[in-house]
């Protein structure tokens, strides 16, 4: 899973054994570190500080935010897509089994006192709707309009997961890499003509019919949304990019839904996001006059699920074009432009 997840542990020691606190951050970067799902994460991560250090009982709530990927097509087609959805999944032990345990009220009420807002938690069981959205019956239907997956790929897949010491003939890895292939053929290249097609190409007619030697101004469209796939980890990332331009007096103003899709369309690749940011620009430019800035911000999940391990970090990057590169004050008045944390994801 392409998830983030914050681990709540609470536990009530049996006579004096209180362990460090070190231990079960460690007990729960252990099992995350593994293919999983939440509810299986957090049976894992109560069990193993259950039998390691025999508490009178363990509680674990995680609260998953999940990294839901469109596919190519239905971005194109202006589905309204939710970028991040949340998932709550508990486990208990001893004190903690019977979900409606005095013990388990003593602890969220706890959580609640330390600023943590978590809802009251239910165990999922495995007949329960699946958690994972990119499995939703919507998102196979769309999925499976690319045609079938590629046999060589899905059968390479399979070797990764034993390569890992997975077993693909497990219940849950079964349909994983046909998924998984056809998630990938998301990011397979394409033509930029083609894509622009699906949204009509815009006419851009003076309104007011011949303007000359007219006052530009720096018009912005800002937070449009994009997901793309690090090509140096296989890694997917997300988050927002932001365009000015200057557009003359008189002249229509860009199309939000065409920046929108000229963003999908250099997002849906194996990228970079320096290389991203000025494809973008460039490609405005061409198509709407030579004065541009982009501004991108993306949340990678390689600096989460590897490396550094940095929850919570951005990157930006920045180019420019024509008069934004050398005027200082227009840099500085779109920049301000721009809203703080753009790529928070709650």
């Amino acid at each position: 899973m392409n998830c983030r997840v914050r681990c709540h542990v609470g536990y009530v020691p049996s006579g004096q054994r209180v362990v460090g606190l070190s231990k079960f951050s460690r007990v729960a970067d252990v099992f995350a570190k593994r293919l999983q799902d939440p509810q299986r994460l957090a049976d894992e991560v109560c069990s193993a500080l259950h039998y390691t250090i025999k508490p009178a009982g363990v509680a674990v709530i995680l609260q998953c935010f999940h990294i839901h990927f469109p596919n190519l097509e239905s971005v194109f087609l202006g589905s309204n897509h939710q970028g991040w959805v949340k998932l709550q999944v508990c486990s208990g032990s001893g004190l903690f089994e019977n979900e409606n345990a005095e013990s388990w009220g003593d602890f969220l009420g706890l959580l609640k006192f330390r600023g943590i807002d978590v809802e009251k938690a239910h165990r999922r069981e495995s007949n329960d709707q699946c958690w994972c959205p990119s499995q939703s019956s919507s998102g196979e239907k769309t999925s499976s309009s690319n045609g079938p997956a590629n046999p060589g790929m899905v059968t390479a897949v399979a070797s990764i997961l034993r390569s890992l010491g997975e077993d693909p003939s497990r219940k849950e890895l079964l349909a994983t890499p046909y998924r998984f292939v056809k998630w990938l053929m998301n990011f397979q290249n394409s033509k930029l003509e083609m894509k622009l097609n699906v949204c009509g190409r815009p006419e851009f007619l003076k309104t007011n019919g011949e303007v000359t030697r007219c006052e530009k101004r720096i018009h912005s469209e800002l937070n449009l949304s994009f997901w793309s796939q690090c090509e140096h980890h296989l890694l997917p990332f997300h988050g927002v990019v932001h365009i000015g331009y200057f557009c003359t007096e008189g002249f229509n103003r860009i199309g939000k839904s065409l920046l929108q899709s000229v963003v999908h369309f250099y997002g849906f690749k194996l990228q970079v996001q320096e290389r991203l940011t000025r494809q973008i620009a460039e490609t405005v430019s061409s198509l709407f006059g030579g004065d541009v800035m982009v501004v991108v911000e993306a949340n990678h999940t390689c600096m989460i699920s590897r490396g550094i391990e940095k929850f919570g970090s951005n990157t930006a990057t920045i180019a420019v074009l024509g008069q934004f590169s050398t005027d200082p004050a227009a840099r500085a008045m779109f920049l301000q432009s721009i809203p703080n944390s753009s790529t928070t994801e709650e």
